[in-house]
């Protein structure tokens, strides 16, 4: 009985191994660190366009998170465009003063839709005053695309 349990526990050992043996392929995927930056410059362009705050801490969460990427250290000019929605991020005494200025600090361009101001009636001196102004949100996503700027939006 002790040798059958023996080898009952060896065979159970073997397939356990064996099991967790990747092939090549998965091998390689695990291994597999992300892309490398060739290039001097990367230029991004963040759109928020929504109030709900899980998606405004979102973009603010994905851009700090290419900001601190270590393959794109030094080599990130971003720009954060709100307009909609994502207006209420940059009204005075919202949350997100701090990290909007930290954003600033770090070079971000933070900027507003002017449509959005002039349709939602919302003065410029109700928005935090280092915020910049575009005439529209749609526009400069429109530009930067067409200047080779990756737009994300989270």
């Amino acid at each position: 009985m002790k040798q059958i349990l023996m080898i009952m526990g060896g065979l159970v050992l073997t397939i356990m191994v064996h099991a967790q043996q990747l092939t090549k392929t998965e091998a390689q995927n695990r291994n597999f660190t992300g892309a490398v930056a060739t290039k001097k410059q990367y230029r991004v362009i963040y759109q928020m366009d929504s109030g709900d705050p899980k998606i405004i801490e979102k973009v603010l969460r994905n851009l700090n998170n290419a900001l601190n990427d270590p393959r794109l250290k030094g080599k990130l000019q971003a720009e954060l465009v709100a307009f909609s929605g994502g207006t209420d991020a940059y009204l005075k005494g919202s949350k997100y003063e701090e990290t909007l200025r930290s954003l600033v600090q770090k070079g971000v361009i933070v900027a507003q839709c002017a449509n959005t101001l002039h349709e939602r009636n919302i003065e410029r001196e109700k928005i935090y005053d280092f915020i910049g102004i575009v005439p529209s949100g749609n526009g400069e996503l429109i530009l930067r695309q067409a200047e080779g700027w990756s737009v994300i939006k989270p």
